[in-house]
């Protein structure tokens, strides 16, 4: 699978760029979202400076983004204990 050249529209502006052909569709998906949250932004608080709204979408990622991380972290933390707790029920059975 080779590289395609695509570009992708944010903000009224294009920016071309060289992807796997795999990431296509998740690359297009993100450009999409962006700028869905840039209109919902600027609908709801009625902020026109596009810096400004592209700081709020990257703020509102970045935290989903965390959000994300800590729950894989409490999930693997859980996981773990929930592994250890029925390997000492095997072991305790076993002996």
């Amino acid at each position: 699978m080779g590289e395609l050249s695509i570009k992708i529209r944010i903000a009224d502006r294009e920016y071309p760029m060289k992807v796997k052909s795999e990431d296509e569709e998740r690359i297009r998906k993100a450009g999409k979202k962006i700028n869905e949250q840039l209109k919902f932004y600027r609908e709801k608080f009625g902020i026109e400076d596009k810096q400004d709204l592209l700081a709020m979408v990257a703020f509102d990622s970045l935290v989903e983004k965390l959000q994300s991380e800590e729950d894989i972290h409490g999930y693997d933390e859980s996981i773990s204990e929930k592994v250890d707790e029925l390997n000492k029920l095997l072991s305790d059975h076993l002996v």
